[in-house]
């Protein structure tokens, strides 16, 4: 069994948010009925289209025609889940918000992924990702040469808004199992941007910005070889990168720059001869791969987080797998979308068995009540338990003496760690371990992102808890996954960045890679991570056995890149990245004007004679018609002489003239206008927390909205072991035995 069998998915999505969320919930046993509209999917000629979709069945029904209307009502009277991602003007004209929905079906989860928000100037617009990134901010916090907006080749926040929807959906049904009711659930576009990359900052401060494209310091950053390839060195913490002077017999030299005598070094060999020496002295460092050997490689071959299917008409299709591995309740890729039969809509919309009575109450957010003991250290562990804190768990993050190693990491410390409580504990002693199996006997969840072998040799692997309480779900996030010749190797978020393709793709045409200034491999990892640990609690829900859970930095670089890795032949390229990228198309990117930046995202004909009416520019009809100027390149004739245009409007009145003539655009705003603007502050985007150092904080509020209240933080991070008493207190360890363990120092305070 998987851990959503028995459940009904309507998936009235189109496009990558929705879907891919309906997906993740099918890949995990849900049976998905995807309705399309007559003239298909919008997203029906990408190629990730047959992977965002597979696992499911496809009815054409039209919402706004009356007799498909009443078919619909009838299917969603036999769903568990529906799925919407409609603007809010359209899903209000049609009559599908989630008070009408639930009152007619009290067990439904009404799961709703808009592009942008739930209000205000900007939320009726169509999916885009550039505009997303443009308008949040994202696309100045990325690295670049020039002081200019950079667009994403991958839609990483859509990526993101996907896997955050399947985790925040999987919550809710976790909810329903205990109060027998349904809720609505929000998972918006700007609730995604918030988890991705929205940086915690001091009140009216700029947030910082995105550095330079090749990395940070000189031992966190992309070097060329001397045969022309690239390798990534990714040494974040000092023992790291003494290795890795050491190994390239620089150590006690009298370097000024060290970054120029590295990169000094590397020129004058081969890649291949650098990577094995610092293999051999564990200084992690990566090459630079292409996107697409990634699928190929012996990292997602021996961790089978690839699959290929035979399709009807497109032949062989390489595609990701699953990517979390549940144990005891596996995922499964078991084809593509196929049309439902008479019998399978029968099927889906049969009654169910009468509902249990209620609960008296209602859980405040859909995770309280479930225990979480956090090891996670750094980004993607510690990020992934904070997401089930946003979610309402309670989450004791257990930390030895010398602290979490990202502690000095300031406010990416703090954002990371939010809504957790504090636990010092020396694992390392006897009285240590025997404590946290203590703990572990009435946890829900134990959470680590340590190096392969570690939690045996603490001896807190799956075994030994399950040995003291057999419900509970141990999730380790690791960086290369547990087989192959690279399990045990250390490793960062940019080594996968490289060794995936990401890189790679954003410089594109150029042949220099970008690094991600966002860690986006952490925090993707900590999004799939909190997914598979509540897919996991549901699985429980059904067999009363905990499990073994795996999630990986080289499965999120996967899930992140699903559409862009999934090959066939005659595929359509990818978007072309290039250096400092500000676009894909003369009319898909970002141009300049005298006072800013905005993204022009025309996607259709009509489009691009809207736009020659707004601009007063006829002439270009003469030219170009509709299809051939959406094929324009971007720095080619058309995107030149739109440059120019722009040059002459301040940017706002420029957005206002192109949106009134039915021209998709959006202001490309830094992070100090994005902290002014109503449109954030109307959709709960920001909250503001008092810090006893920092004063003002200004962090994201949260990653979803359950039945009408944001998902919230009700602390920052906590002082290391600053919770130790009131936690071992509501554990129900002796005060006797505090006292004991405190005077030993097996529990401490920083």
């Amino acid at each position: 069994m998987s851990a959503f069998d028995g459940i009904r998915v309507l998936d009235c999505s189109q496009g990558l948010s929705g879907p891919m969320a309906a997906m993740l919930l099918a890949d995990f046993g849900a049976e998905v009925l995807k309705l399309e509209p007559p003239q298909g999917d919008r997203a029906k000629d990408w190629p990730g289209y047959v992977a965002w979709n597979r696992n499911k069945h496809r009815l054409t029904l039209d919402l706004a025609a009356e007799a498909d209307r009443q078919r619909f009502d009838s299917l969603l009277a036999g769903a568990d889940v529906v799925v919407f991602d409609h603007g809010p003007s359209d899903l209000a004209a049609l009559g599908l918000g989630a008070a009408a929905l639930t009152a007619a079906n009290p067990r439904l989860i009404h799961l709703w992924v808009p592009p942008y928000g739930t209000s205000g100037a900007w939320s009726d617009l169509p999916a885009h990702h550039a505009s997303l990134t443009g308008l949040s901010g994202a696309a100045f916090r990325q690295g670049s040469y020039a002081d200019q907006p950079i667009w994403y080749v991958a839609p990483l926040v859509q990526y993101a808004q996907a896997t955050l929807a399947a985790a925040a959906t999987s919550a809710a049904l976790l909810e329903r199992s205990a109060s027998g009711l349904g809720q609505a659930v929000v998972v918006s576009g700007l609730h995604a941007m918030a988890e991705t990359g929205c940086p915690l900052s001091a009140l009216g401060g700029e947030p910082r910005g995105g550095g330079h494209p090749l990395g940070g310091g000189a031992s966190y950053r992309l070097y060329r070889c001397g045969d022309g390839k690239w390798l990534f060195l990714g040494t974040l913490f000092s023992h790291f990168f003494a290795h890795a002077v050491e190994a390239l017999d620089l150590a006690g030299s009298d370097v000024w720059d060290i970054g120029s005598a590295i990169q000094d070094k590397l020129a004058s060999g081969p890649r291949d001869h650098w990577l094995a020496l610092f293999r051999e002295h564990e200084a992690p460092a990566g090459p630079v791969d292409q996107r697409e050997d990634w699928l190929k490689s012996e990292i997602v071959r021996a961790n089978e987080l690839a699959v290929i299917l035979d399709h009807p008409t497109l032949g062989p299709v390489e595609m990701p797998g699953v990517l979390a591995r549940l144990e005891a309740t596996p995922g499964s890729v078991r084809g593509f979308m196929r049309e439902a039969t008479p019998e399978r809509l029968a099927a889906f919309a049969a009654p169910r068995a009468p509902s249990p009575p209620a609960a008296a109450e209602r859980r405040a957010l859909p995770l309280a009540g479930v225990r979480v003991l956090d090891l996670g250290t750094v980004v993607a562990g510690a990020y992934a338990a904070a997401i089930l804190a946003n979610f309402g768990a309670d989450v004791v993050k257990v930390e030895p003496a010398e602290g979490d190693p990202f502690r000095s990491g300031g406010p990416g410390f703090i954002n990371y760690n939010r809504g957790k409580r504090g636990l010092g504990v020396n694992l390392k002693t006897p009285a240590g371990h025997e404590l946290f199996l203590d703990l572990a006997k009435t946890a829900d969840v134990v959470l680590d992102n340590y190096r392969l072998g570690v939690r045996e040799r603490l001896g807190i692997d799956y075994a030994a808890l399950r040995a003291v309480n057999p419900r509970i779900i141990s999730c380790s996030a690791n960086t290369y996954g547990s087989r192959g010749a690279d399990a045990r190797l250390p490793g960062f978020d940019p080594l996968l960045q490289a060794r995936s393709g990401m890189m790679a793709a954003q410089g594109g045409e150029d042949g220099e890679p970008v690094f991600h200034t966002i860690p986006i491999n952490d925090v993707a990892t900590a999004a799939l991570t909190a997914f598979a640990i509540i897919a996991a609690l549901n699985a429980r829900e059904t067999t009363g056995e905990g499990q073994n859970v795996e999630t990986s930095l080289a499965a999120a670089s996967t899930l992140y890149q699903f559409g862009e890795l999934t090959a066939y032949a005659g595929r359509p390229p990818n978007g072309p990245g290039s250096r400092d990228c500000v676009g894909f198309t003369a009319l898909d990117r970002y141009y300049r004007c005298p006072d800013g930046w905005l993204t022009l995202a025309c996607t259709r004909p009509a489009h691009f004679e809207a736009l020659t009416t707004a601009l007063d520019r006829a002439d270009w009809l003469g030219r170009w018609d509709g299809a051939t100027a959406l094929a324009e390149p971007r720095d080619g004739a058309l995107a030149r002489e739109i440059a120019a245009a722009f040059a002459q409007h301040r940017r706002d009145d420029a957005v206002q003239a192109l949106t009134a003539a039915g021209v998709p655009t959006l202001p490309v705003m830094r992070g100090d206008e994005v902290q002014r603007t109503e449109f954030f502050w109307e959709n709960g985007y920001f909250e503001l927390h008092a810090h006893p150092y920092y004063g003002e904080l200004l962090a994201s509020r949260g990653f979803a909205e359950f039945n009408g209240a944001p998902a919230r933080f009700d602390r920052l991070h906590p002082e290391l072991g600053e919770h130790g008493v009131e936690v071992l207190t509501d554990y129900g360890i002796p005060r006797e035995r505090i006292i004991e363990l405190a005077r030993a120092r097996v529990i401490f305070r920083g």
